[in-house]
């Protein structure tokens, strides 16, 4: 009895490992490789004096883009709230006529 419950808790154990391993849902991001900063060759020295030259102009692109995005943000949300409002206000003047109906329909049947 106590080794089937040890295969069976083994088993149970292996397989929930193994669903984790193939069911993972995380990303991961791949990094770039970083540059050597002892060479001998001159075609190294200068690639790795370019890296950070390519690197801020990356990060001027990445914060470029970022400020687009934004902006275009913004301007939707801008414009959705324009869109509610006139609807809210719609709505109001509607209901406005509806009681406004309703008073006089009111008054009208008092009256008979």
């Amino acid at each position: 009895m106590t080794k089937l419950i040890a295969t069976l808790l083994t088993g149970l154990f292996a397989s929930s490992v193994y669903a984790q391993a193939t069911n993972s849902t995380t990303t991961t991001t791949p990094v770039p490789p970083t540059p050597t900063t002892a060479s001998t060759s001159g075609a190294s020295t200068s690639t790795s004096a370019e890296m950070p030259a390519v690197d801020a102009r990356t990060n001027a692109k990445i914060e470029k883009a970022d400020a687009k995005a934004e902006e275009k943000s913004a301007k939707a949300d801008a414009k959705a709230d324009k869109k509610v409002a006139k609807a809210n206000a719609k709505a109001e003047k509607a209901k406005a006529e509806a009681r406004k109906d309703a008073a006089e329909d009111k008054a009208d049947a008092l009256k008979r």
